[in-house]
């Protein structure tokens, strides 16, 4: 399945497809040029995705028992521009000067709330790495619009989840469920696999 890899920082999908706030948008000089360096308009960002890949975290939400076992899993509902319902990670760029830690949290308080608190691993040793490419893709991730690179997290979360942006809702499945082939169907651009990857990283697999 061709997909793009979401961005979260966005609030309205522009012309590029991108998911873009008033809000949010990074203000701009006369020239048209991103006033603050850290973002890309998004004429600069169809310039730089024509040269260079980009760089992204993804975060699969976990719940844990007592024991610290993965218990239930949580992937993100969205509608698509084209109307179609599809699941998916919590996902962002990484920001020039922004941590892999503080993008991560970033786009986790964006995606599903600021009291989903969430608990950032000690280590920013990602449980997996993921290339995305426009399709046809020689991984078997796609997104269409680019090359992207993505770190991708286990992330617990402790508190109420209460999505933003673009994402419907938060939907919660036990281990079992997540890897389901029906679950896997609709996940964005290969990330089934992707999810029995990271689960698998961190023993949690049934």
């Amino acid at each position: 399945m061709s997909v793009r890899t979401p961005d979260a920082d966005d609030d309205n999908w522009s012309d590029d497809s991108e998911w873009r706030s008033d809000e949010n948008r990074a203000p701009l000089s006369d020239s048209g040029n991103s006033i603050n360096p850290a973002w890309l308009s998004d004429i600069e960002l169809i310039q730089i995705r024509q040269k260079l890949p980009l760089t992204y975290v993804e975060a699969v939400p976990v719940r844990l028992d007592g024991l610290g076992r993965v218990v239930e899993v949580g992937l993100l509902l969205r509608a698509t521009p084209e109307g179609r319902i599809t699941r998916t990670f919590v996902s962002g760029r990484v920001m020039q000067g922004e941590t892999i830690r503080d993008a991560l949290y970033r786009h986790l308080e964006k995606d599903l709330g600021p009291m989903s608190f969430p608990q950032l691993p000690a280590s920013s040793v990602p449980q997996a790495v993921a290339e995305y490419f426009p399709s046809p893709s020689i991984t078997q991730y796609t997104d269409d619009r680019q090359h992207a690179i993505s770190l991708v997290y286990v992330v617990p979360v402790t508190g109420t989840c209460e999505p933003r942006q673009d994402a419907l809702e938060v939907t919660w499945f036990s281990v079992s469920q997540a890897i389901s082939e029906s679950v896997a169907d609709e996940l964005e651009g290969g990330r089934g696999s992707l999810l029995r990857t990271a689960l698998g990283a961190i023993g949690a697999l049934p």
